[in-house]
């Protein structure tokens, strides 16, 4: 892979892919959750062919090691390098796991701005996906994880559930969460 030009500025970060989307037939648009650099978009060019320095890289919940050049007149930045280091492999075990991740991230993308830090917020989703990759979900995990978002917020209520408080501050918490909960042993 060529080097970035001269002029080019770089940036790098650790961060967890969020989301992944089509972007023409052989690039993707990969979403990422980074503790200096919150929620950030990039563009992996080449990302679906064969050959791509990207392939076996770009997997729903990993971490890694990033590179990419900042985009001069938008949000979506070109993604340069990309090195995992932790696949989370357990993680996408069963629907369940998945779901409860899913449901996290649409949680957190709620609640934060694009391309501001969200260290609290990055530390808790790492600490999910962690428990995630070797415990199946249950309801008193889920309402760990949205305890510690409505702490974080400044949100939380000793007298109301931390999802109520949520839902007040967002309108209406992500459609995902009905469905895991109906699912959650206790």
């Amino acid at each position: 892979m060529p080097g970035p030009r001269i002029w080019e500025t770089i940036e790098k970060s650790t961060a967890i892919l969020l989301r992944k989307t089509l972007l023409t037939e052989s690039s993707l648009i990969v979403h990422w959750c980074s503790r200096e650099h919150g929620f950030i978009r990039t563009v992996a060019k080449g990302a679906r062919r064969p050959a791509s320095a990207f392939a076996g890289k770009l997997d729903l919940f990993y971490t890694a090691d990033l590179v990419w050049v900042p985009a001069k007149k938008s949000d979506l930045h070109t993604l340069k390098e990309v090195d995992v280091s932790d696949f989370r492999l357990g993680l996408q075990s069963t629907w369940l796991r998945v779901l409860a991740a899913s449901y996290f991230v649409k949680l957190l993308e709620s609640v934060a701005e694009t391309e501001t830090p969200v260290e609290s917020l990055y530390d808790l989703l790492r600490r999910a996906l962690d428990y995630l990759t070797s415990h199946e979900p249950n309801r008193k995990a889920v309402l760990h994880f949205e305890r510690e978002l409505a702490h974080d917020l400044g949100v939380a209520e000793t007298d109301t559930a931390p999802i109520h408080a949520l839902r007040q501050m967002l309108h209406r918490v992500p459609e995902q969460r009905a469905t895991l909960w109906e699912q959650l042993p206790g």
